[in-house]
């Protein structure tokens, strides 16, 4: 029992940082990208295709490739649709996401490829008598408070934090003060770029395979996590993916074999039944309506 809320608060930790980066281009645009998980792929795959690089060299590219590719998707996909009903930008995301996908499975085959560079994480830091922690858990664990903390740093102390979010509370009013729209939002679209390259690099480890839904599968869930905390605030966002990262990998671990292939039923039936009682999250402050629908 220990061991599984260990490794489940661990990969909490991770989707906590996806669900973050979704949180983070929704609040300034209302935006919810579901191309966010080819980010992920393109940052696994990015490690793949350097595998034969130093280390430093082969994580200093994954984090550029994220980087740059969030840029340009809002440059070319969103920005000219900025304005558009929330429908159409919804299905521009998907768009982007399924050309994406079969970007990769043109490039590197339906099977996937491997990037192992960082194999020795999975193994064991330390054992207690059963219990044994390895280093990716403290890597994830790490990586979440830093992240987590400097984004909030970010939001709370800095001039453009401010801006986002006066964005995120009332986008028009803000560039009626002189809140630069697209620098906000470029900068959005960076700082969910890094945290992709992060959760690129954590998944890697543990699944060495990418294949060319690697970071789809995880957004869905993280997503699916944001709402259920509350994706119109960050905070409630950030919990709620750690909660559906939580319940997920818990369930997986606990429940008998014959059941664990239907942890994520499980988890997906609790979001339905709570948000069946709290639309707007369950992490949301009561008297709350629900955020926008599309």
């Amino acid at each position: 029992m220990l061991q599984a809320i260990i490794d489940s608060i661990a990969v909490g930790a991770l989707y906590a940082l996806v669900a973050v980066g979704l949180a983070l281009v929704f609040g300034v645009m209302r935006l919810i990208n579901f191309a966010y998980g080819e980010l992920i792929t393109a940052g696994a795959y990015s490690l793949y295709v350097t595998r034969h690089l130093p280390l430093v060299a082969s994580i200093v590219i994954c984090f550029v490739v994220c980087v740059v590719m969030a840029l340009v998707i809002e440059r070319i996909a969103f920005r000219p649709l900025r304005g558009a009903p929330p429908a159409t930008t919804m299905i521009a995301t998907f768009a982007v996401a399924f050309a994406l996908e079969a970007l990769w499975l043109i490039a590197f085959t339906p099977q996937g490829q491997t990037a192992d560079l960082l194999s020795s994480l999975n193994q064991a830091a330390f054992h207690i008598g059963n219990l044994y922690l390895r280093w990716v858990t403290i890597a994830e664990l790490v990586a979440g408070v830093v992240l987590l903390g400097g984004t909030a740093l970010i939001l709370e102390r800095t001039t453009i934090g401010l801006q986002m979010r006066a964005a995120a509370a009332d986008f028009r009013a803000a560039r009626l003060l002189g809140v630069r729209a697209n620098r906000v939002i470029r900068f959005a679209f960076a700082l969910s770029g890094v945290l992709a390259a992060v959760v690129s690099l954590l998944l890697t480890v543990q699944q060495p395979l990418v294949t060319p839904t690697f970071g789809f599968e995880v957004t869905i869930l993280a997503l699916v996590g944001a709402v259920f905390g509350g994706i119109d605030r960050l905070l409630t966002a950030t919990a709620g993916g750690f909660l559906i990262g939580f319940i997920s990998s818990f369930l997986g671990d606990e429940l008998p074999a014959s059941l664990s292939s239907f942890s994520t039923s499980f988890t997906f039936a609790v979001v339905i039944l709570v948000l069946l009682v709290r639309p707007a999250g369950l992490l949301a402050p009561l008297g709350q309506s629900s955020v926008d629908r599309v």
